[in-house]
């Protein structure tokens, strides 16, 4: 474990607050990548501002994590000082941002899933879990038509956008199948009705991406063998080299403020 790194409580809130803030962070990460590289001003701005919303949502979820330990922990000390096997992200918002496609595709499958992921989560039990999915739900929704409208304009472009587009589908479609799968932490959780099972938004997910992919004259790839692990913490190369960036200054100067 790299040195200053902290270990983190196992109670299933705890682990839930912060899969779904390594989800937002990781993503948010990789939409600020794109900062100053857009294909175009108003796009640079619209990626930036997506990547805020989902670092916003990061922010909210750690500092309830830090209430819910109660171990004097910030926001910072769960983003910096955790190691690789630590984080708890789906494996698909850690995919690199390849190609503007690839970044659309992904971003629009995640949007996909949590647009209707955070407006159930509205009704939950825990009234600060709930407080934080009515103002994600709203920012959500705007990032799925977002990046929707890209998938289609890409896919309805010239043949060079349709192939780029319908690669990055493929490539990335093997990731999707782990959104849907409920963590341990979740699964513990579901029955007091603090958090949904997100199995139960599969079918809704899908007739959503359906119609994009069909709009944008792409093909819906084959369901096959699914991707998984993230929750576990089990994850690929490029996670590991996400965090060297994200928490460098940290690491290196362990404690600094600004």
């Amino acid at each position: 474990m790299p040195s200053g790194s902290i270990v983190t409580g196992d109670a299933p809130l705890l682990r839930y607050v912060l899969e779904r803030a390594d989800d937002a962070l990781v993503l948010g990460h990789r939409l600020s990548e794109w900062c100053g590289h857009g294909p175009m001003m108003e796009e640079d701005m619209a990626l930036s501002n997506m990547g805020l919303d989902l670092l916003g949502q990061a922010r909210a979820l750690y500092t309830y994590g830090a209430a819910v330990e109660g171990a004097g922990r910030t926001e910072d000390d769960y983003a910096y000082l955790r190691d690789e096997r630590a984080y708890g992200n789906l494996l698909l918002v850690e995919q690199p941002n390849g190609d503007f496609a690839v970044t659309m595709v992904r971003q629009f499958l995640y949007a996909a899933f949590m647009t209707p992921y955070w407006q159930a989560m509205t009704s939950s039990t825990d009234a600060t879990l709930a407080a934080i999915a009515a103002k994600a739900q709203k920012e959500s929704a705007y990032h799925v038509r977002h990046a929707g409208e890209w998938v289609m304009r890409l896919g309805d472009g010239t043949d060079e956008s349709r192939a780029r587009a319908q690669q990055a589908l493929d490539a990335l479609w093997p990731f999707t199948g782990e959104c849907f799968m409920p963590s341990t932490a979740e699964q513990a959780l579901v029955a007091s009705g603090a958090v949904i099972d997100p199995a139960m938004l599969a079918a809704a997910w899908r007739e959503t991406v359906a119609r994009v992919v069909a709009d944008a004259t792409l093909t819906l790839p084959a369901d096959t063998w699914m991707q998984r692990g993230g929750r576990e913490g089990r994850h690929g190369e490029h996670l590991g080299h996400l965090l060297a960036e994200l928490q460098h200054l940290q690491r290196s100067h362990p404690g600094a403020t600004w």
